[in-house]
């Protein structure tokens, strides 16, 4: 396989990985009637207005940061 070939791979499978991403977001904020639950959005909601607990000033920062070092 070429990296031509290579490289048009990866970003098909980026492409479903998002996709992916996307529908299993979009599942687990709804109930069994397809409908989004209440809770959840009152959730999110308050999520969004609180204040943020860190604040990364470049990506190694954030990096460091999940991976727990």
């Amino acid at each position: 396989m070429t990296t031509k070939m290579l490289d048009k791979k990866t970003r098909e499978l980026e492409k479903e990985v998002e996709l992916l991403r996307s529908f299993a977001i979009g599942q687990a904020g709804k109930d069994s009637e397809g409908e989004y639950n209440p809770a959840f959005v009152k959730r999110a909601l308050a999520a969004a207005k609180e204040k943020p607990k860190y604040e990364f000033k470049d990506p190694t920062s954030f990096l460091r940061h999940i991976r727990g070092k």
